[in-house]
């Protein structure tokens, strides 16, 4: 199994000589943000030391150098460590540290970034290709912002192999459910992993697939600049439109119910209906709560968050039609049903504390 390394520029703190954390420099190419710290809960044994750091180039925030005392000369090191939102609705990114200051773009709960720069009340980030200032007042740094990633972030496994069995139980001789083909992208319960095999969620069940023949990454939702928020509505009515081809004579207000009924059937198909209900409960949360994009289409597309959004398996499903159960919960959601009160998180039973209904927890 091999596991990247992306290392963030800067380094929140040094304990013992542990590096704390790291981010990619290639992250405006990345959908999301990479937590290198979380990459040691993927090995057994003693927690890994990164052994490269990056800086980035346009900060100055002076420092004496290791070993200098007096009028020594000091090095340059810049403002460092990761950064997540905290808001409830979305966050502004300004072009410079005022109020006053054009936005250029958004940070949304559970995003995260990497700090640059740093001024009184004000923090300079780059999270995907958004670069810009926040105010403290509405970010997590250190200890708390790792938590958060943490909790809200996700393991995403890369088939690499042509194609590869997911497998009932970790184990050769296990029964299978199906293949999985080389690029396909899906989610992994670290908890559950070890050395040789990975714990992935197929058609509703636990499935297990070779460690062997992939690449892993934990990541965190990025922000989007003003450019991408018009260029993701653009794709959202694309989206829309390719929906209303597929279903034939389809009313444009049923669309959505069409869409998260494809949603819900991808990630709990196979569970009763009131795991049905509270998935599409959760998405509906965050359409109403201000801290996502406000339409289903985008917080069904939203980057690293819905795993079958991304791999095109809910389109899909829509070509090839949804149950009724869960197009009666995605119905029921729309309308303010839940069963899961205001929760905006779902994972696997087990990889978090929460509300649990069937093989999930709700949180």
């Amino acid at each position: 199994m091999k596991i990247r390394k992306r290392l963030l520029r800067g380094i929140a703190g040094i304990f013992a000589g542990v590096c704390a954390l790291s981010l990619s420099k290639n992250m405006a190419m990345a959908a999301s943000v990479n937590v290198a710290t979380s990459l040691a809960d993927f090995n057994q044994g003693a927690a890994q030391i990164l052994d490269s750091l990056e800086y980035a180039e346009d900060n100055e925030a002076a420092i004496p150098a290791k070993g200098d005392v007096g009028d020594a000369a000091e090095e340059e090191e810049p403002p460092s460590g990761l950064v997540m939102a905290d808001v409830v609705n979305s966050l502004n990114v300004r072009e410079e540290p005022s109020t006053d200051a054009s936005k250029v773009g958004f940070l949304y709960a559970d995003c995260g970034g990497e700090i640059l720069e740093t001024t009184e009340g004000w923090t300079k980030i780059k999270s995907g290709n958004l670069v810009g200032w926040c105010s403290n007042d509405y970010l997590l740094f250190g200890e708390d912002a790792q938590e958060l990633a943490d909790s809200v972030g996700h393991a995403w496994a890369t088939i690499e192999a042509d194609a590869l069995r997911v497998r009932k139980s970790p184990s050769d001789d296990a029964g299978v459910y199906g293949l999985v083909k080389k690029g396909d992208v899906i989610e992994t319960n670290i908890d559950k992993n070890t050395d040789e095999w990975l714990s992935i969620e197929f058609e509703g069940y636990e499935g297990f697939i070779s460690a062997e023949y992939v690449d892993i990454e934990f990541k965190v939702d990025t922000g989007e600049t003003i450019e991408e928020v018009n260029e993701r509505k653009k794709r959202e009515k694309a989206e829309r439109a390719k929906l209303i081809a597929n279903l034939g004579p389809v009313a444009i207000d049923t669309t959505d119910d069409v869409l998260l009924a494809a949603l819900i059937q991808c990630e709990s198909g196979n569970q009763p209906y009131e795991g049905q209900l509270a998935v599409g409960a959760v998405v509906m949360n965050r359409v109403r709560s201000g801290a996502y994009p406000n339409t289903v289409a985008g917080v069904i597309y939203a980057s690293g968050q819905f795993g079958p959004a991304g791999s095109g398996k809910v389109e899909a499903q829509v070509a090839a039609g949804v149950k009724d159960s869960c197009l009666q919960a995605a119905h029921a959601a729309i309308n303010g049903d839940t069963n899961v009160g205001t929760a905006t998180h779902f994972k696997r039973v087990g990889a978090h504390e929460g509300i649990e209904i069937g093989a999930h927890v709700f949180w």
